[in-house]
Order: C-alpha cells, then structure tokens, then sequence
C-alpha cells in the first residue's frame, strides 16, 4: 500500500508543467546564465560610476585642501577664481552633474544640490570674466603671459585651449570683439599644438567666432580668410558660406585703398567710450601701473612728523604722519591702526557685506554702478567699544568733530574689485546730502586694513599721486577749501586688486561741527 502511495507522488510530480519538456529546463539554464550577465553588467555599470565618483570627490578634496591652506591667496588670484567659478558652472553643467545624475542614489544627487546655492554660479561667472579683462587692460598683460598662469609675478595654474575659449565666448556675449580676438587666437594657438581626434571639429567652434569678431572690429579681409580656412576644414558650414558671400562682397564694393584687414595690417582696438578714451581715464590706468604721469610741484618741500594737536590721546602715542601733498593737503599717517582693531572690524564686517552703491549724481538715488566694484557696510559706536575707540583717534587725529561724521564704512575689494575716479563731496548740482543737515564732506581719513600682493591702489590723476594699501596706514585730505568749495584735484579712484583682497575703512567727515576746529580763512578764496 506504502509502496503505491509512493509511485502515484511521482507520477503526479511528472504531470507539472516544468517538467513537460526537456527543452524548457535548458531554457531555464539559459536564463540564469543570463541573469548572471545582466548582474555582471550592472555590478560593472555600478563599479564605472562608483570610479567616476571617487575620482570627482578626490579632485575636489584635493583642491580644496590645497585652496583652503590660504583662501585669500588661493581666491584673490584672478586666473584661481577664473577657473574655480567655471568650474561649478560650464564644467559642472558639461560634465559634473553628469556623473551624479546617473548615479544610482537619488539621495546624494538631492544632497549636493541643495549644497550647490553655496556655490558660484553664472551670474559669479560673467563677474569673474569681467575682473579678469578689466586687469588685463588695466595692467597691460599680455594674453599669452595670462594664459600661462602668470599675473603680477604670482604663479598661477595653465589655462587650457578650452579656458581660453570661454573667455573669449564670453566676451563675445557682450559683444567685446577686442578681448574675444585675443583670447580665441590664444585658444587657437593652444588647440594646433595637438592632433587627436575631434581637433578639426574645435577649431571650426574657434574659427566661427574669431572670423566675426575680426569683421566687427573693421578687419574684413582677415575675416574672410578666417572663414575660408573654416570651409577648408568644414565644407558645408552653412554660416561660413553666407559669411564668406558678405565678406567678398564687401571687398569688391570698397575702394582698394580702403579695404582694411590685410595681412599685417589688421587692427584690434580696445572698445572704450569717450570718457574711458580720455586723458583722465588714461592717466588713471598709469598710475595703476606705477607709472608716473606727472611730478610732484612740492616734493621738494614735503616733511614727515609726529602729530600730537595738543590731544590726550596723541600725547605719549603721536601719530606719525607723512605729508604727500601741500595744496590740496593730503597725508598718511603710518601704522593708526593695530592688528587687532583690523581683526575685530573684520569679524564684524563680514556677515553684513553687501555690493557697494553710488549716489546718482542727477537723480540723487543710491545705487549699484559697474564703476565701483566692490562690497561694503557700515559700523556705528553701538556696534562695538573699539569702533567708538577707532572713531575717538581718527578725531584726535584729523583735529576734527566726528559727532556729524558717517559711519566707519568697511569695504572689501575681490578679484578686480575697483572704484573709477569720483569725489567725495557732493557737487553743487547734487543731491547726495541734502536733508542731513550736516553739509558736504569736509574731509576723508582711510584705513588699509590688508597687505595687497599686487594692483589696489588708491591714485589721484589731477594729483599725479598713487598711494599703495600698506595695512594699518591710513590716507587723510580735505575735500573742501575752506570756503565750503569742492577741491576738484581730490578726485581719486581705487585701482583693480590684481593679486590679493583689500579691505579698506572710510570716515566720511562733515562740515558741521568744523567751524571752530577748521575755521573760515582770511580771503574769500581760501
């Protein structure tokens, strides 16, 4: 009976339908090699993005670590913060976000894009070309000398045909033909050192924008050759065809005399507007660069002392003071402020910076202007006994009342960070300090709260003066005769930093509460 029980299991085992066919297991011994594969194949996927990952997280270890040794060195260098800004948007966009996208884990890419608002982005980029162009014409640097990381005699790291590139892509954007000329030609010049694959197809990218550029700057021939040598490597360009049709025609409607653009005889102009193109503006630049634009009327009769003004403060501490000019009277008083007084306004300063204002000399608004780059705020007694104490000496100092003066403002030039020439004081047409009731400025006192590895000086074109941040000097001068009339020679500007961070701190002195301490003179003009 056991023994019929036992063969009646195994004919209803046979019955299943995996075993009806022989074929079907094979079918199956099949399928699990190929879910091994499929396994193998996911396993290999996940181990390439895992690689890619590793690598990303040690680059960016490896540069921070290296950046965070000295931030301000590392980001004050205009080439660094080039790169750095580029880095975390055309590469993050091109490749990065790539990468950790297809990563397998929603959870890291959520992570790193909420950490992304920390980083710089394209706005940060079109600032950051920005600075690197201005000191580049500012400074007189040679596009190949930029390229090969060397600004203001600080070692900085090889720009790449690409880097080059998009400089001069996004100078083009702003339709500064002058700057995308040179730097395509300099990405050009890079590019043909290499012969890989794929070489051609960038050059075409370059030639495309070299060749139009070269036209709006009036260099026509030169475009058309551009454009041919486009064709040359890009037959069915269809823009380098309409292109090179316009440019043939151009030539043969001008005179022969008239054609420009020749070989050896192509221009490239800087684009500058007529006050930028002016002497004022050209004189600022030179004294930038150290240069001497004219020579000091009184240097023969200029002193250095000690400056007590019979105050208590000043008595056992004078100041030491170093007079640069006579008329206007302008001076510096070295080492005014400490170490530890910088550091405090420092620490107080930062988490209120924000990008510096103007006042709009015709409608009397305060605003942001592409003239003054930098970031600012403004530190009051309250704020802490040491800005009371700061305050205290500048009016032991000067001689003069601060109970009408502004607040300390502190101010942080970055990369390329500058202020073009302005005054002070407000002109009579102005309305900068109407309703105050504490009239013009009658004086300014500026602190150097940094050391400057290059650029950031602070220039007086009508004066021929250029005076360097040295930290702890401060710079004095009257804006005003004493008649209550504007000093029209105390316009001054603050150079672009090339290499470094400035900080600087501005007292603003007004002309109430001066009248027994810089009393009205004997003459009317005076």
């Amino acid at each position: 009976m056991i023994w019929m029980l036992i063969i009646a299991s195994v004919a209803a085992l046979g019955s299943g339908e995996l075993f009806s066919s022989l074929a079907h297991l094979q079918t199956a011994l099949y399928t699990e090699r190929d879910i091994s594969k499929e396994i193998r194949h996911y396993i290999y996927e996940e181990q390439e993005r895992l690689e890619k990952l590793t690598q990303l997280a040690d680059e960016f270890e490896k540069h921070s670590e290296k950046a965070l040794e000295d931030p301000d060195l590392y980001l004050g260098n205009p080439v660094n913060a080039y790169l750095f800004v580029k880095h975390f948007t055309i590469d993050w966009d091109n490749e990065i976000d790539i990468v950790i996208k297809n990563n397998s884990r929603t959870e890291l890419y959520n992570k790193i894009e909420e950490m992304r608002e920390n980083l710089p982005n394209y706005e940060d980029l079109t600032g950051s070309v920005s600075a690197l162009l201005r000191l580049q014409d500012t400074y007189k640097l040679e596009t190949n000398e930029l390229a090969r990381g060397n600004v203001g005699g600080v070692a900085s790291p090889e720009l790449t045909a690409w880097d080059c590139y998009e400089l001069g892509r996004l100078a083009y954007n702003t339709e500064d033909y002058y700057h995308t000329i040179m730097w395509m030609e300099e990405a050009l010049a890079k590019i043909r050192q290499f012969h890989d694959e794929g070489v051609d197809e960038n050059i075409v990218a370059i030639l495309d924008y070299l060749a139009f550029a070269q036209y709006k700057q009036g260099n026509v021939r030169r475009a058309l050759t551009l454009t041919n040598e486009m064709l040359a490597l890009s037959p069915d360009h269809t823009r380098a065809q309409g292109n090179k049709d316009y440019y043939e025609r151009m030539l043969r409607e001008e005179d022969e005399t008239a054609k420009r653009g020749d070989d050896g005889e192509v221009t490239n102009k800087r684009q500058l507007d007529e006050y930028r193109s002016g002497e004022e503006y050209m004189a600022y630049e030179a004294l930038c660069r150290n240069e001497t634009v004219k020579e000091n009327k009184y240097k023969h009769k200029l002193f250095c002392r000690y400056r007590t003004n019979n105050h208590p403060l000043l008595i056992i501490s004078p100041a030491k003071e170093e007079v640069l000019y006579l008329n206007p009277f302008l001076s510096v008083f070295h080492n005014s402020i400490s170490d530890r007084e910088i550091k405090l306004i420092q620490t107080l300063a930062t988490p209120k910076l924000g990008r510096a204002t103007v006042h709009n000399p015709i409608t009397g608004k305060i605003e942001t202007a592409q003239y003054r780059v930098s970031k600012c705020c403004w530190l009051s007694d309250y704020d802490s006994p040491e800005i009371a104490r700061v305050n205290a000496r500048i009016a032991a100092t000067t001689g003069l009342n601060m109970e009408t003066a502004e607040e300390l403002q502190i101010a942080n030039y970055g990369i390329g960070g500058q202020y073009e020439p302005h005054f002070d004081f407000a002109r009579k047409e102005e309305k900068a300090f109407e309703g105050l009731g504490t009239g013009n400025r009658i004086a300014t006192l500026m602190f150097y709260m940094s050391d400057v590895q290059a650029g950031g000086a602070t220039v007086f074109p009508y004066l021929g003066l250029k005076i360097f941040p040295e930290k702890g000097k401060s710079v004095f001068w009257y804006n005003l005769y004493k008649n209550g009339e504007g000093i029209f020679d105390t316009r001054h500007a603050a150079c672009p930093v090339l290499v470094g961070s400035k900080w600087v701190s501005n007292k603003w002195i007004h002309e109430r509460g001066q009248e027994f301490k810089r009393p009205c003179g004997l003459r009317e003009s005076e």
